[in-house]
């Protein structure tokens, strides 16, 4: 039995859709950058504070892949879910489609990790609760948030390279 503090990571999962309309695209009809990354940063959140069962707030936006344009009315389906939680902080995966309903073409267009720190009702930061992968996807993405997180905190100069212990692991055998 889990305790009030453990959260299973289904329950941190959301699917959010938008349909690309006109105002969402550049001139050559394809969705924009800053808007997509706005629609993910909404949908992230989401599923960070459902797991904090708190207000968060973006600490950091990392390893955004662009593969494909997505086009003036594709239908958009953002998937997020917390992949693991840290002190008090949660790192949340996105995978991004997009789907043409006309054609039935439905295609990965974008993936990405963000980070959301949780907040009390003063500003500070909380501590957050555990999340617990249960299956072989969840434990992969779990174990590998600690390397991604101690990538994030030497590229923001918060950490020297000699302390990132399971990224060294990946480079160096002992």
């Amino acid at each position: 039995m889990t305790s009030p503090n453990q959260k299973f990571a289904k329950e941190s999962f959301i699917v959010m859709n938008e349909l690309v309309l006109p105002n969402d695209t550049n001139t050559l009809n394809n969705l924009m950058g800053g808007r997509l990354l706005h629609w993910m940063d909404i949908a992230a959140a989401i599923a960070a504070q459902k797991h904090c069962n708190r207000i968060v707030v973006t600490a950091s936006v990392d390893n955004v892949s662009f593969k494909r344009p997505i086009k003036l009315g594709d239908v958009i389906t953002i998937h997020a879910k917390v992949t693991r939680a840290f002190n008090s902080s949660v790192e949340v995966r996105l995978d991004v489609w997009a789907e043409n309903i006309p054609s039935n073409l439905r295609v990965k267009s974008n993936e990405a990790y963000y980070t959301f720190v949780a907040l009390d009702q003063n500003g500070k930061t909380i501590p957050v609760p555990e999340a617990i992968p249960e299956t072989e996807e969840e434990v992969k993405l779990y174990d590998g948030a600690l390397r991604r997180r101690q990538l994030r905190l030497i590229l923001a100069g918060k950490m020297k390279a000699d302390d990132a212990t399971e990224l060294k692991a990946l480079f160096f055998k002992e």
